[in-house]
């Protein structure tokens, strides 16, 4: 189960913190509608499945710390709460913006109605919102990436690494934006080998039933992909995707991680050698650079995309077993030349 409310702090003492976000809806003699008169530093709102995901919203963290480090700020985290509605949404923002955090941004497409509704109340407050392009307002900025073109480099390496001939991919939730994991990464195996089967998997149908916040889920979609055959398996599933990774660790398969170098992660660290690779987007960096835009007096708004061309999508290499296999080497290197060129071009869908 998700854990309720936890607040996780960077630079800011949490019982502060906490104080703050309990007094949502109230203002103090030093705010106004644009916020505090001293810019706080950037404040994080999390998706489900919060800090500690080792993916997704820990990649937003380590963009928030590295801002800190280097501006001087003493920044915010703000878990979220199980069955939240878009009304506590808006009130969590309202409080951060309010106290003068800036730029305020919404870690997850479900913060779109909240951040639409609060960047209007807000306007010189800078907004993000990551993994989501529908908000168009002079002061936020939508985050997004293409998550399809990792994906497809993905499945490239499962195809050469597959020796079952059946691989599986394993989505957190069934919405548009996880779509784009599966579409890149059975376009990327069809293309590199032909007769390979995909496996593919939903856990839930929104991410209120634990479709992105649920190890458990994971691990048995996974076991069930690996007893129909599946010798790797991809994770689209923020924390979630934990169980996955455990699961192929315990029959031995791979494991193919997702958003950040998961290779790397401290709480993965007994699964790492079956960690083949991870399609990572760089959270971090969009997170970081909006921070930056705004301590330079140049705030970023409108659609800030990353790709393979501009690095804000990769795959990573840190597994030495994927390293040092030529085979999926040559594989990942030609048909990551061919999408920036845009000889391949990847199905979102």
């Amino acid at each position: 189960m998700r854990r309720v409310s936890r607040i996780a702090v960077a630079g800011v003492a949490t019982a502060a913190l906490a104080v703050t976000v309990s007094a949502c809806g109230s203002s103090s003699s030093s705010s106004s509608s644009s916020g505090g008169d001293k810019n706080l530093g950037l404040a994080l709102a999390y998706d489900v499945g919060g800090k500690g995901d080792q993916s997704f919203n820990d990649a937003a963290t380590a963009g928030l710390e590295k801002a800190d480090k280097d501006f001087g700020y003493k920044s915010a985290a703000v878990e979220p709460q199980d069955g939240e509605s878009d009304a506590d949404k808006v009130q969590r923002l309202e409080t951060l913006a309010k106290k003068g955090y800036n730029p305020v941004i919404g870690v997850g497409f479900a913060y779109a109605p909240a951040v639409k509704e609060v960047a209007a109340k807000y306007p010189k407050t800078t907004f993000g919102i990551v993994d989501d392009e529908t908000i168009k307002a002079d002061n936020v900025a939508d985050l997004v990436f293409h998550e399809e073109q990792a994906s497809y480099l993905a499945g490239v390496a499962a195809a050469k690494a597959t020796k079952t001939n059946t691989v599986g991919f394993i989505g957190g939730v069934d919405v548009p934006l996880i779509h784009k994991f599966g579409a890149g990464f059975k376009q990327g195996v069809e293309d590199t080998k032909k007769g390979v089967t995909v496996k593919e998997q939903y856990l839930t149908e929104t991410a209120q039933e634990g479709g992105f916040s649920s190890p458990d889920k994971g691990e048995n979609a996974a076991n069930g992909q690996i007893d129909a055959g599946a010798d790797v398996v991809y994770a689209a599933a923020g924390l979630s995707g934990q169980g996955v990774i455990k699961a192929a660790n315990e029959h031995k398969i791979w494991a193919i991680g997702v958003d950040s170098d998961q290779y790397k992660q401290d709480a993965l660290a007994k699964y790492k050698d079956s960690i083949l690779t991870s399609a990572m987007k760089n959270v971090e960096g969009a997170v970081y650079d909006l921070a930056k835009s705004v301590h330079d007096g140049k705030p970023e708004t409108g659609v800030v995309r990353g790709s393979l061309e501009n690095g804000g999508v990769s795959l990573s290499h840190s597994n030495p077993a994927f390293e040092s296999n030529a085979a999926i080497q040559d594989a990942v290197k030609k048909a990551e030349e061919a999408i920036k060129s845009g000889s391949i071009t990847v199905k979102t869908s």
